[in-house]
Formats: C-alpha cells, structure tokens, sequence
C-alpha cells in the first residue's frame, strides 16, 4: 500500500497551523485549542481513515474565526497537493451518515472548481463554546483550497452538537472515497484535465 502523506504550514500574524496529511491512514493527534473542533475534526479524520498531525494556534482572544477558517484553508491545500504530487483520483463521493436524531451528506468532486452549497439550520447558535456559523467559513475555506465542489447538506436534527459531529463524519468518508487513486494515470474528466 502507498503511504500519500503531504505536509503543509501557514503562518500568519493570525495563526499559526501546521498539519501533515496521509490519506493512507495513520494516527490522529489534533490540537486547535477549541475543544469541539478538536473533537469534529477528529471524527471527520477516524471515519475517513486518515492519518492526520494537525497543530493549529490562532488570536483566540480576538475571536475563533481565523483559526476555523485557516484550518480548512491548511487542510484543503494538503488535499489539493495529494492529486498533483501522487496522482489521479476518483473525484466523485457521496456519503449520508446518521448520529442519533441527525443526518447529514457529503457530496464531493475533486474537479479544479471550487464552489460550496452548504446548508445546515443548526437549533443551538453554539455547542459548547463553539459558534456553529464558524462550520460554514470551514467548508469554504477547504472548497477554496482544494479546488472542489462541497455539497454540505445536514437533512435535520434537533441537536447541534448531533449534526456538525454527522456532517463531518461524512465529510471524512466522502474524502477518502473520493481521493482514492484511480486504478490508471486516466484522469477522470472527458476533457482529459480537471
């Protein structure tokens, strides 16, 4: 089996993130300094089966949002390099995972073109300290930096811990079947690029 690993830093005068990658699988060790993206996060990388080291600190006293977002920013950038460093991929993926009372899809395609539809009603503005409209710079972030279409859709729930923890379990299984290596160098586009 290959090892696909891709490490990436941005520093800025906001935050500082550094992650390494592997889409192969391997240990999770994250650490933001916000214990409910720490645990998503965790989730989204468990189900997916990829291996992640993910170190992240940010002007938390200003507010999470640099943080949030320069984190998808870091990770799709991560992503966007495993297909120009090891390779064609399958592009497409759709998973629907439940948690309790929620459900949410995932649909991807690592296609060059980012744009994001994302929609999630969350009934509590936070879970735990964390402002849920934060999920949403995320999912922009990492659509902006992977060059791929997010489809992002929590059907419903009552709980918003319930719907964030199902969206980015599937988020995490939609990435590793879509960035699975295709069985030839074909690139899966009839105009023969992404």
């Amino acid at each position: 089996m290959s090892s696909r690993e891709i490490a990436v830093q941005r520093k800025t005068k906001e935050t500082d993130i550094s992650l390494t990658l592997n889409l192969d699988g391997g240990t999770i060790d994250i650490s933001t300094g916000l214990p409910f993206f720490d645990h998503i996060l965790t989730a989204m990388t468990f189900h997916g089966e990829i291996g992640v080291n993910l170190k992240a600190r940010g002007d938390l006293e200003v507010d999470p949002h640099h943080l949030v977002e320069d984190t998808g920013l870091v990770l799709g950038t991560a992503l966007g390099q495993t297909v120009t460093t090891y390779g064609a991929v399958k592009r497409f993926a759709h998973t629907v995972i439940p948690m309790d009372e929620a459900l949410s899809e995932i649909t991807l395609d690592v296609c060059g073109r980012p744009y994001l539809v994302y929609d999630a009603d969350y009934p509590q503005e936070y879970s735990g300290q964390f402002q849920m409209a934060l999920l949403k710079e995320f999912f922009a972030a990492l659509s902006n930096a992977a060059e791929m279409t997010i489809h992002a859709n929590c059907r419903y729930g009552d709980n918003s811990h319930h719907m964030a923890e199902s969206l980015f379990k599937a988020l995490g299984k939609a990435i590793k079947i879509s960035y699975n290596l295709t069985s030839s160098e074909k690139i899966m586009s009839t105009k023969g690029r992404l």
